[in-house]
């Protein structure tokens, strides 16, 4: 879910080479979980190899991932951890919300009515430990490195982009911002043309930066401010927010009230299925860690196509032609790196 800020953040529209020469911190599961809900046969039903094993996640992350080192881009994806107790309620809801979009996509499927069940297809996909591993293992024959973050891969990235170790964190939702995050990016495994929800209109979508000081600048906040403001509207810890209020009533009452202490004694019919203040202690000090290490290394061909294509049926000119692509975009990006060095630049 996230938290929905996008009435109050201001957007910046970029193209995906505006990142050129830059490392981003990408939140794996959720592009993972984006590719599980886009790649689909016209019937809803994910990609499979031989032996039944959903494949759309690797399509996604391989071609996607070349699709990004072309653009002398750096990917490093970073990979949820055990996430919060608090994030029980919000775990316990997506269940039950895939459970009913099973049923519905059944319901559909037998009315013959592959429109409908396509749509009720999208919102069902469930991201495995096996599939993460694939996915670990399809990074390392790239040569991309990942992270494994202790709890909310977010907050991890959010942590690295605030170190400097990466230029900006990528995600589709809000919380990187809340987590600290310097810099946002969105829309960066989604970049393309792409349908609406439950209407026959095709947009395209296009990268957007949001700089975390700019935001707290124009709404005259701080980020504690507006962490106060993500609980107040709803977050993967308290899905449900406070009723009645949206991210621009939440702005007001924050910026009257100056902290969500002073709010809650007028909030007396709000209900927190838990504390508000645990909420914000997770967001201003998550759990991350140091233990990691951002190199890349050229693809290994041999390895890229015994996984994807003797292992999981992928199509091998493609995958050859695919893989060709991201070796000589390493090799550009290294020697630019390399002359950068000899001449002193950075």
């Amino acid at each position: 879910m996230g938290v929905d800020l996008k009435e109050l953040v201001p957007k910046k529209e970029i193209t995906l080479q505006d990142l050129n020469g830059k490392s981003i911190a990408i939140d794996a599961y959720n592009a993972l979980h984006q590719f599980l809900a886009i790649i689909r046969q016209p019937d809803g039903t994910l990609l499979m190899d031989r032996y039944g094993r959903v494949t759309s996640h690797l399509s996604g992350l391989f071609y996607r991932t070349v699709n990004l080192l072309e653009m002398g881009i750096k990917p490093v994806y970073v990979f949820d951890g055990k996430p919060p107790e608090i994030k029980e309620l919000e775990i316990l809801r997506r269940r039950l919300h895939k459970e009913e979009a099973e049923r519905k996509y059944e319901e559909a499927l037998a009315k013959g009515d592959l429109k409908t069940a396509k749509m009720y297809a999208q919102q069902t996909g469930k991201l495995t430990e096996e599939m993460a591993n694939e996915a670990k293992r399809l990074l390392d024959t790239l040569g991309v490195p990942w992270v494994q973050a202790p709890s909310e891969g977010e907050a991890q990235a959010a942590y690295m982009a605030a170190k400097g170790d990466v230029y900006a964190a990528a995600s589709q939702d809000y919380d990187a911002l809340l987590f600290g995050a310097p810099r946002l990016v969105r829309n960066v495994t989604v970049t393309g043309r792409r349908k609406l929800p439950r209407k026959d209109v095709y947009v395209e979508v296009k990268p957007e930066l949001i700089e975390l000081n700019q935001l707290l600048s124009e709404l005259g906040i701080s980020r504690e401010q507006l962490v106060d403001i993500g609980i107040l509207v709803g977050t993967d810890y308290n899905p449900e927010g406070v009723k009645g209020i949206g991210p621009k009533k939440a702005l007001k009452l924050v910026k009257e009230y100056g902290s969500l202490e002073r709010l809650l004694p007028i909030l007396k019919e709000a209900s927190f299925p838990v504390n508000p203040l645990e909420i914000r202690k997770i967001f201003l000090q998550p759990e991350v860690t140091d233990n990691y290490k951002l190199e890349w290394r050229e693809p290994d061909k041999v390895e890229v196509v015994k996984f994807l294509c003797k292992e999981h049926d992928f199509s091998e000119d493609r995958v050859l032609n695919a893989v060709e692509r991201a070796i000589k975009a390493f090799r550009e990006m290294k020697g630019r790196v390399t002359l950068e060095s000899y001449f002193g630049f950075k």
